[in-house]
């Protein structure tokens, strides 16, 4: 198996995240690239982020490395990079640079667009989902040649658009496939960490129906004095058809035809998981003062995450704001729903379940729509092969000092699941930086720099295993 010192990895992935990494984020948190679905004028600030990308990736001395951005015509580019190998295999490693929007609620002397260094924190928006990730990437192989060790040809495919759902990637893929090749491992830096002591694997990522919901009632607004108790609140009638989702005492999906038999394994990861994070599991969210979780149970609340529908609302219409509103029975309200749904469930049958749920027999007849934004599914990792077992808990003892650990997560990266179907026999190594705290997507995001750090040379431990592999 693998050579590669771990001790020697870890000085030199430090010194690469001191010396150019870290310079680098500081510039790419800059930059408001926000995906296309939040951003219409995406393109501007979309090649800003790819340059700076491009650029340091190209003065990286990484023998055997090309870079090249690729754009086919109205759809956001890829950023595609090849690293000549030893061997008839491939591995390739993926991740995105495109950004959710900023969202409200940033800690004083934070915000999304200026990086701030605290400690082991770098704040920002973006820098750990998935900014760090074409850095990592590259860092990683450097380490591998850097201690003169062999490894497969590596194909490095960022993309642009993966916070909007992915949706130019499947043109890419296709676009790609010869240049891609088959590769019998992938690596996906886009992913979450339990906690920042150990390395994480992923081994689920939940699915998601996302769209609109609309109740009108009225064509125009009225003094509520005059039609309430007469016509209904079209708020009112949205708390009627969002109930038959679900629960709303409990937040427990009713629908039998959006949930599935948790797997065994996945029961035992749980169990797994819930033992080693305790509470840890909901403390880390910024409650106010009093407020808990669901319930207490840690399996549960990692199955409700990881194996469960969960129903959120994400945003609303039709609500004038405190300060301007009047005594008025408004004629419709909107909301935004985000359906988590469970690996192995087909997103497009659950859209039209819902679809079919909201919209029959309306109250009091009222117009109701649901318009689908987002469906995308879930994906659930292939057995581990015992190579990759033995590389991962290396590479963890090594960088960490402990063990590694495996659990489920409740995100969606909808290019994990067009990869599972596409290469059936590859293996998955799927981790991140996202742990406790790093608030990806809300408001004061950041990157733990020593997991960077950490997690950097796994990638490179586990990528010097697998050209050995055939050792063992």
């Amino acid at each position: 198996m693998s050579g590669l010192d771990p001790k020697q990895a870890m000085q030199s992935s430090a010194r690469l995240w001191d010396d150019q990494i870290l310079p680098a984020l500081h510039d790419y948190v800059r930059i408001p690239n926000k995906s296309p679905a939040y951003e219409p004028q995406w393109q501007a600030n979309m090649d800003r982020a790819v340059a700076l990308i491009e650029g340091w990736c190209r003065r990286q001395p990484i023998a055997g490395l090309t870079v090249e951005v690729v754009r086919l015509p109205n759809r956001t580019p890829v950023i595609l990079m090849e690293i000549l190998g030893a061997g008839p295999d491939t591995v390739l490693l993926y991740g995105h640079l495109d950004k959710q929007p900023e969202m409200t609620g940033w800690r004083e002397g934070l915000s999304p667009w200026e990086p701030v260094r605290d400690g082991d924190r770098l704040y920002g928006r973006g820098a750990a989902d998935d900014g760090y990730s074409s850095f990592a990437s590259l860092a990683a192989l450097q380490l591998v040649q850097e201690q003169k060790l062999p490894h497969a040809r590596c194909v490095v495919l960022i993309e642009a658009g993966e916070e909007s759902g992915s949706p130019d990637l499947p043109a890419y893929i296709e676009h790609l496939e010869a240049r891609i090749g088959t590769p019998s491992l992938v690596i996906c830096l886009d992913s979450g960490c339990g906690n920042y002591e150990q390395l994480w694997m992923t081994t689920s990522l939940r699915g998601i129906v996302a769209g609109n919901l609309r109740v009108e009632i009225l064509t125009e607004g009225v003094h509520s004095g005059d039609g309430s108790g007469v016509v209904p609140s079209s708020f009112r009638i949205l708390r009627q058809l969002l109930s038959r989702l679900d629960d709303e005492a409990t937040g427990e999906v009713k629908l039998l035809g959006l949930h599935v038999e948790v797997p065994r394994e996945r029961l035992e990861q749980a169990r797994a998981t819930a033992a080693a994070l305790g509470d840890e599991l909901f403390v880390r969210f910024p409650w106010v003062k009093g407020a808990g979780p669901v319930t207490h149970d840690p399996v549960a609340l990692v199955l409700n995450r990881t194996w469960r529908p969960a129903l959120s609302i994400t945003g609303i219409e039709g609500l004038p704001a405190l300060g301007s509103a009047g005594n008025v029975l408004r004629p419709y309200t909107a909301c935004k729903i985000s359906l988590r749904l469970p690996p192995r469930l087909d997103p497009v049958q659950a859209s039209r379940l819902v679809k079919q749920t909201l919209e029959k027999d309306p109250p009091y007849g009222a117009r109701v729509a649901f318009e689908g934004e987002k469906a995308a599914t879930g994906w659930d990792a292939p057995p581990l092969a015992p190579w990759l077992a033995q590389a991962v808990a290396r590479a963890s003892q090594g960088c960490f000092g402990k063990p590694p650990m495996a659990f489920g997560e409740g995100g969606t990266i909808p290019f994990m699941g067009m990869l599972g179907e596409k290469f059936p026999q590859a293996q998955f190594l799927i981790t991140g930086v996202l742990g406790p705290g790093s608030n990806a997507h809300g408001p004061n995001e950041f990157l733990h720099v020593p997991t960077g750090v950490r997690l950097t040379a796994c990638v490179a431990s586990v990528v010097a295993d697998h050209f050995s592999r055939a050792a063992t």
